[in-house]
């Protein structure tokens, strides 16, 4: 019997060739993967702060997953610069169309008997609300911080960036990501040494 090959994963692995801040000059350059990565990482620990600081019921893992593909779909659109994609309401949804063609297509390359498990992570309509919230809050912290490491190198060109940031995390303010700004986010303007210290 041949078997027909799946591109899924070797178009993941992609996610490592597309820049961000494709507009900006960085001291550190930063790919979709390692964005992802960091947006997984960030997007746990806000479940857990929820879970066991403020009654919630979200499952941590599950944030990690969805947040691990949040982007997936940059494989086969590129990363638009967030000047462009919300530059008016028609240019963020025509482009919110074409994310949710690139998702169905990445869904598509997967075998039949695994699409249904990747639909609530890849397909951003299938995504429960809040923890759609939570990752897109990880997300925009993960913004955040890039601006403060370039900020902390010298870059001054980070410093509109920044501005524009901490405004749209206005609108994701609550109390775990109060709680993570308060007791993570300080130490990324850190060097080294001051951040080797345990609690």
């Amino acid at each position: 019997m041949i078997m027909e090959h799946s591109h899924f994963f070797a178009n993941i692995a992609r996610l490592k060739l597309i820049q961000r801040w494709p507009l900006m000059r960085t001291v550190t350059t930063e790919n979709v993967q390692e964005h992802s990565h960091q947006v997984a990482t960030v997007a746990h620990i806000l479940a857990l702060i929820k879970n066991k600081k403020f009654n919630g019921n979200v499952n941590p893992e599950k944030a990690a997953l969805v947040a691990l593909y949040h982007d997936a779909s940059e494989v086969l659109t590129g990363d638009l610069p967030s000047p462009i994609k919300y530059h008016n309401e028609d240019i963020a949804n025509a482009y919110k169309k074409i994310e949710a063609v690139a998702e169905k297509s990445l869904l598509q390359m997967l075998p039949a008997e695994f699409r249904e498990d990747f639909s609530d992570l890849l397909l951003h309509e299938n995504i429960d609300p809040e923890m759609a919230r939570i990752v897109k809050s990880a997300d925009v912290i993960c913004g955040l911080i890039k601006t403060l490491e370039e900020l902390s190198a010298g870059n001054h060109e980070f410093e509109k960036a920044k501005k524009n940031i901490n405004k749209t995390l206005q609108k994701y303010r609550c109390p775990e990501v109060d709680y993570f700004m308060d007791m993570f986010l300080p130490s990324f303007s850190l060097n080294f040494d001051e951040i080797s210290s345990p609690l």
